[in-house]
């Protein structure tokens, strides 16, 4: 069974990146929603070599661009951010909520931290600047679903 939480990356930039979040998507039971445009093919092998034999396991939706994003969207948006607002320890997450994650390079731009319901950051130690996208998805899927009870196989 799929949690209706979701996760959503923003015009990623690196193909490995997406693939690992597809095998953590895959294992988690979570959704993934992809914004394009992406910064590589999405042919490249590295999609599927990061993803390994999880990609058959994964429900992926690729979206044209942040318009047909929001126009498909449900539930409320959690924008994972560095300028966050809510540290992840003190945030309550919903079962249905989308976590989206802006590009490595970048971020995301101002229209989407505006329209983001939440913005939240993960801790981290003093003067570092950012965790890998595949490694935030990760933890951040994690609480998530340990908060609303949604790992998968009835774990708790």
């Amino acid at each position: 069974m799929t949690s209706p939480l979701r996760l959503a990356l923003y015009q990623p930039d690196i193909a490995g990146n997406v693939g690992a979040v597809m095998r953590t998507a895959a294992c988690l039971g979570v959704a993934l929603d992809l914004i394009e445009p992406m910064g590589f093919q999405w042919d490249d092998k590295r999609v599927a070599r990061a993803a390994m034999d999880y990609i058959d396991h994964v429900s992926v939706t690729r979206h044209a661009d942040w318009d047909a994003f929001q126009r498909q969207a449900t539930g409320r948006l959690v924008l994972l951010t560095t300028r966050g607002a809510t540290p992840l320890h003190d945030f309550a997450f919903r079962a249905d909520d989308v976590l989206l994650f802006g590009r490595e390079s970048a971020g995301v731009p101002e229209e989407v931290h505006a329209r983001a319901d939440a913005r939240v950051v993960i801790p981290m130690a003093p003067g570092l600047r950012s965790m890998n996208l595949s490694v935030s998805a990760a933890i951040v899927a994690a609480e998530a679903l340990r908060q609303t009870g949604g790992w998968p196989g009835g774990c708790q």
